[in-house]
């Protein structure tokens, strides 16, 4: 069947892309090389693929960053039990991130830039049988080239602001042709449903799920170290605040000041979200009175550590199993609140702060099970930390919720991609 004609903005889109990609390739190949991306995966962004083709069928899933890449892993684990599975983004962060937590058998390539030539070698060298683009990252040539070639597509976790939703309102006739190539929209909330719903066509499925980051699977942790560190706990009250930001440790600090009044022999382990800052917060937990030590600086836990710096990377499923009282910060000032469904998946308790707009809905579903619990500052974060190490019904029942949740997730996460695979199998007359 004919395509319909590119709009206006499409094909200036499409000439614009002919006169920048050399500039654009250029930064971007700058920006991999910094973050420690060999020369030979750059032409991963020309669509030139550095890894073969598996046999049988394939499913993309592309995703612009780290935070989309993860959201997606309940899917791709799903997919791989009998798909092939290529993952596409565009950060080193991303990539280096993926190459850590993406199941065995799937593989990661760095995507395409938009423009002809690198979307059509890209295309004919993978094939896939389905593509999956996760949020809010679309690119008009790679989904147009795609539904050409008659690969069904579907837009999972949508989510669009206000701001792009204006956007797209300027250029309906052009958010029409791109949205409706997309046979499945299944979007994170009502709003972006209902703001969507002018841009998409009848032969588009448009339906409001639930984020997927509520059946992100949980870090893992080393059996070896967790034994040993479940060992070391077993007479320390202990818990975990996870993913500082500047601004955010003195208050921490200043609670557990407080909860050493209640509880003296309590541990705090601190993951600050940027291990580069682990020096700068060991001196201001000295400056606060308070014995640290740093886990980035080989520092082994002692009796007298009250104050222990987990600044690593990789080990933050190991500290929320070990002392699964957590408060998750990026709450506290203006980072707008992290997933909070890798503490619950880890079985924790969850603690946070009152600035949380990133993810508020879920913060509040998991307040009303049970599973969390909002703290204000150093002194009700205190109090509540206490309640918990002093309570082990109280810890028991907060964890016994948190399990609860990720059970409905895994659940949904189940339904969904049974549906994307469908998508497949319509598309070949199954």
């Amino acid at each position: 069947m004919a395509q319909p004609a590119a709009t206006l903005p499409l094909r200036l889109y499409g000439a614009l892309g002919r006169v920048l990609s050399g500039p654009a390739l250029a930064r971007t190949d700058k920006k991999l090389t910094a973050a420690g991306i060999s020369d030979e995966r750059l032409a991963e962004r020309r669509g030139w693929a550095t890894q073969a083709r598996p046999h049988g069928s394939l499913i993309w899933v592309h995703a612009a960053s780290v935070g989309e890449s993860l959201s997606a892993l309940p899917l791709i684990s799903r997919f791989i039990e009998d798909h092939a599975v290529l993952v596409t983004s565009g950060t080193g962060t991303s990539a280096r991130i993926m190459a850590d937590r993406l199941p065995e058998g799937a593989i990661h390539q760095f995507a395409p830039i938009d423009t002809a030539p690198a979307v059509r070698a890209f295309f004919d060298h993978w094939r896939p049988d389905l593509g999956v683009f996760v949020e809010s990252e679309l690119w008009p040539r790679l989904i147009l080239d795609a539904e050409a070639r008659n690969i069904p597509l579907a837009l999972v976790n949508a989510r669009m602001s206000d701001r792009s939703l204006v956007s797209w309102s300027r250029v309906p006739a052009t958010a029409r042709r791109v949205l409706s190539a997309f046979r499945l929209i299944v979007t994170q909330n009502a709003e972006t449903c209902d703001g969507l719903r002018p841009f998409v066509s009848g032969t588009t499925k448009l339906c409001t799920g639930t984020n997927l980051k509520t059946a992100t699977p949980a870090p893992s942790a080393n059996a070896s170290a967790l034994a040993d560190w479940q060992g070391l706990l077993v007479d320390r009250p202990a818990w975990t605040a996870s993913s500082t930001h500047p601004g955010e440790d003195g208050p921490i600090l200043e609670a557990h000041q407080r909860l050493l009044q209640s509880v003296p022999n309590a541990l705090c382990i601190l993951i600050p979200r940027h291990p580069e800052r682990g020096p700068g917060i060991a001196e201001l937990a000295a400056s606060h009175g308070l014995r640290a030590a740093r886990r980035g600086a080989g520092h082994t836990l002692s009796s007298e550590t009250q104050v222990y710096v987990a600044d690593t990377i990789g080990e933050t499923g190991l500290w929320y199993r070990a002392a699964p009282v957590v408060f998750l910060a990026g709450s506290f000032g203006d980072a707008g609140g992290h997933n909070p469904w890798e503490p619950i998946g880890c079985g924790a308790a969850l603690l946070f702060g009152p600035k949380v707009p990133n993810a508020a809905a879920d913060y509040a579903a998991l307040t009303d099970l049970g599973a969390a619990r909002q703290v204000d500052g150093a002194p009700s974060l205190a109090t509540a930390v206490a309640d918990l190490l002093r309570s082990p019904k109280a810890l028991r029942d907060m964890r016994d919720a948190a399990e609860g949740a990720t059970g409905e997730a895994d659940k949904m996460a189940d339904a969904l991609s049974a549906d994307l695979i469908d998508l497949i199998r319509h598309t070949n007359g199954g």
